[in-house]
Order: C-alpha cells, then structure tokens, then sequence
C-alpha cells in the first residue's frame, strides 16, 4: 500500500515503542497521521509519543486493533501469536513489515541515504544528520538511537533528504529504495538468520543492487572482494578507510585528554586535505566519520561545514556515553554486543587516562554468545577486571545449549580477574565496594545493563 504524505492515514505499530518503530511514528504523526499501537512496557519512547498524541495500550496480552486502522506495521521480534497480529489476520487489515512500511515511506523523499554494516550505523547515521542540519539542508531523520542534539529518534524535516539506518537483519534493508548507500563494514552477525559470512554478503550485494544508476554506493574499501559487493552497480562508487588508494583517506591521527580523535581528511578526486576533529572516541570512528564526509560531499557541502558540524556531533546515547562518576570512577556505557565492537571499545578506552580498566558485560542473545564465544573471551580478557552478567535473551529462549555460564570459563581459562554475578543489585554492590578512585568502568551490552550504570552515578 503507498504511503502518500498528502493523504494521512491511520496506521497501528506493534511494537511501537522501539527505537525505529517510535521514530517512524512521531515523523507520521508530524505529518497528520493517527497513529496507535502496543507495546509490552513503558517507556520514554512510548511516553514520549502519547505526548505527540498517539495513543498506546500496554501489556500486549489482548488486542487493541478494531479494524479502523489501514496499516498495521510489526517488527522481526513480533510473533504469529500476538493478540493485535491475530486481530490484524482477522479483520483482514494490511500487514507491514517495519522495513516494507519504511521503503514505502522514503518513496516520499527527493534522496533517500541510507546507512548499513555490521557496526556503527547508528553513530555514523547521527553524523550525517548533524552535518545536514547544520548547513540548513533540513533532513527528516529515522535513527537507530536518540540524537543529544534533538534528544529524539527522529527528525520531522523537508522532502528532500531522509536519512535512515539500514539494518541487515532479516534481510530488512533489502525494502528500502535509497539513492545513497553507506556499507560501513560486512562480518558475522545474526546467526540465527543468516547462514554465515558468504550468505550476509550476499546480502549486502543485493541492497547495493537496489541503487539506481545515478545513485552513490559509498563503501569502506578495506572489505575483502570489494566488487564482489558492488557486483552490478554502474553508478558512482566512493571508497574510505585508512589506505592511500582509497577516495576518502585519513592520516595524521592523534587522540586528546578525552579520547576524541583529530586527523587529517583526504580526497583523492579533488586533491584537497583538511583537518577534521570529532567529539566521538575511538579510531573506529574516524572510518566511520569518512563515509560521513563522502556522503556531505558528494551533496556539494564544503568542507568547512563539514568539519564544523563533526566537531560538535556527540554521538548517540549508548555508544562511549560518559555516564558520570561514583567514588571517584568514570562510568562510561557503551551499546557493543560483538566482539569487533568491544575490541574497538576498548581500544578507545586506552586513550582515556585511568588507573586500571572494568567492564561488566551483558551478552546478548543465547545465538550471538554462541557463534562468538572463544572471541568474546578473547576480547573480554583486554580488561583488568570484568563482571558477567546473564544473557540478555531479547527475542530467544535459552535452547542453545550456550549462556554466560560458558562465557564464564573460556575467560577464566584466560587468566582474567572474572566475577559472573547474576543479580543486578549485587553487581552494584560489588562494584562500589571494588572499584578504586581512578579506575574506569564500562557498562557493556545492548541489553538494560545501562540501568548498573544509571543507578551507580545517581546523585
């Protein structure tokens, strides 16, 4: 069914209170659609969105679809059984899928970009926001994670651009209809749907397929068989990374007191090198700030304006996110769940001055735990002192026969200082009565382990 701006409907979201569904729903809401939905608990999404206007039932254990709604848009984590899925089957209302009703959505916008890889798309999505907001290109946003600058997941802005992250999982992106693409990185990931490597870039191929001729495939030149990916496309390809060769290329990389790094941008097209410094840590975000520029570039920025806007862009919430201090220690929180997450985390903890390194790390999900054990050990056992907590299961139940209990005794066989305490409360007290002045702690995990971090720098 199209999604047409110029005739508002009312659409229901099951699920409504995630970060993409909610970001979805205040940009239609901006738009005069009625928009309802459910949700299991609140949440300062769902509560954000009544304040919008829309209307959301909580529990998800009896329907709330009536058969006055024209869409009903669900997510990958909803399951045949809901009661509002059944309602939806029943009375015979369109069924959306969140990326099919998101690619209809973008058909709206004069330059879709859209922003995917295994790692940073939400950082990387947030720094192009910031860069087209700040030279008055008024983007409409759907983001993965709240932006500071706006505290919100989305952007209500003009019809010419909209940016969005673009996730691989369940093959979503492959619904979307960009003229500018982002493929920041392509690993392993999401193993409970995908085959393994061959098959996830099998993936990424085909959604740098749906560009159209005149559209832009900005892609990070270090991935293995780059024309494997690109694969048909005869459009304009830009590459980034670290390597001469590459169109976009950094050097000259140097870190401050707060681990925000400054380098020097490179193009080789134009020939032109200017400075460029990030309020976001790591090395990892210096790649990632690349694709940013190319994207800002290759929409006629200077970049003067580039470099200005990347030197306020903090980042999304979650991801190296000062959190405060207790007893002296830093508490940073950081959203990594894989391993090639952590180890870039860690690395960036290194440009922080402290005294000895804690981490308390929450797996997420049984499948990904699993598929990465020994290199969750390996990475893990970086840090001076690590706390495990129990797997954060999201959509899975504990069948894999692989939870933290495993975890637990591949970094002990590493010789790491490991505590696997199960109860949020004791994680708390173990930290306040072990961390020492000067230490650093990083809250780790794409579950509530956040909540440790909250309740430890509470004043």
């Amino acid at each position: 069914m199209k999604i047409d701006f110029n005739r508002p409907m009312h659409i229901y979201f099951i699920g409504i209170g995630g970060a993409n569904m909610s970001s979805l729903a205040s940009i239609l809401l901006d738009k005069g659609f009625t928009v309802s939905g459910s949700d299991a608990v609140k949440s300062d999404n769902t509560l954000r969105l009544e304040g919008e206007g829309a209307s959301v039932f909580y529990g998800q254990t009896e329907p709330h679809v009536t058969g006055s709604e024209d869409i009903v848009v669900y997510n990958a984590a909803i399951k045949a059984d809901n009661p509002d899925m059944v309602a939806a089957n029943n009375t015979g209302i369109t069924l959306m899928t969140r990326a099919e009703f998101l690619g209809e959505l973008m058909r709206n916008y004069g330059t879709p970009i859209g922003v995917s890889g295994t790692h940073g798309k939400t950082s990387t999505t947030n720094m192009i926001s910031e860069i087209l907001m700040a030279a008055g290109l008024d983007p409409t946003l759907s983001l993965g994670g709240i932006l500071p600058s706006i505290n919100s997941t989305a952007r209500d802005g003009g019809r010419d651009y909209f940016v969005f992250e673009a996730c691989e999982y369940t093959n979503s992106f492959l619904s979307f209809f960009p003229r500018i693409e982002v493929i920041l990185n392509i690993e392993e990931d999401h193993l409970d749907f995908f085959k393994d490597l061959a098959d996830i870039r099998n993936s990424f191929r085909l959604f740098a397929g749906r560009l159209p001729g005149d559209g832009v495939l900005v892609i990070n030149g270090d991935i293995a068989d780059l024309k494997e990916i690109v694969g048909d496309f005869t459009g304009k390809v830009l590459t980034f990374g670290f390597d001469k060769g590459f169109d976009y290329w950094a050097d000259d990389i140097t870190f401050d007191a707060a681990g925000h790094p400054s380098f020097t941008c490179h193009e080789r097209l134009t020939g032109l090198s200017y400075p460029v410094k990030l309020s976001l840590s790591g090395r990892h975000n210096v790649s990632n700030s690349l694709s940013a520029i190319a994207v800002a570039r290759e929409l006629g920025l200077a970049p003067e304006t580039i470099s200005a806007a990347l030197s306020k862009a903090s980042g999304a919430k979650r991801r190296f996110e000062f959190r405060g201090e207790f007893n002296g220690v830093k508490v940073i929180d950081d959203f990594a769940h894989h391993p090639t997450e952590i180890e870039a985390t860690v690395k960036a903890a290194g440009n922080l001055p402290h005294r000895e390194l804690w981490i308390a790390f929450q797996p997420h999900t049984y499948t990904r735990t699993k598929a990465f054990l020994k290199d969750f050990a390996r990475v893990l056992s970086k840090a001076d002192h690590l706390v495990l907590a129990d797997v954060y299961p999201a959509r899975e139940k504990d069948i894999y026969g692989c939870n933290s209990s495993n975890l637990y005794e591949e970094i002990k066989k590493l010789g790491t200082d490991i505590h696997y305490i199960k109860d949020f409360d004791e994680i708390e007290r173990f930290l306040k009565q072990n961390c020492t002045t000067g230490d650093l702690l990083i809250t780790m995990g794409a579950g509530n382990i956040v909540n440790i971090a909250d309740r430890l720098t509470a004043k």
